[in-house]
């Protein structure tokens, strides 16, 4: 699922595909804003990981997972 992550004083915007599951994406964000976390951490589907400083965080957008298109003709 494609993540974007808005960052305090940052001209751009944190976008990654996440390995991790919608509702598990949503109670890690939920946790960092509360104070649970001090780190927002995700993994991407590589195993990457990006780890955002939970007081930094603006917004978080969840969205649809990205379909890899291929070609001149897609659309």
């Amino acid at each position: 699922m494609e993540v974007k992550i808005g960052v305090q004083h940052a001209p751009r915007e944190i976008v990654l595909e996440s390995g991790q599951s919608a509702e598990e994406v949503e109670r890690l964000v939920a946790d960092a804003l509360a104070g649970k976390a001090q780190l927002l951490s995700l993994s991407d589907e590589k195993g990457r990981k990006v780890l955002v400083p939970a007081e930094k965080i603006a917004y978080v957008e969840l969205g649809e997972p990205a379909v890899r298109r291929v070609g001149f003709g897609a659309l």
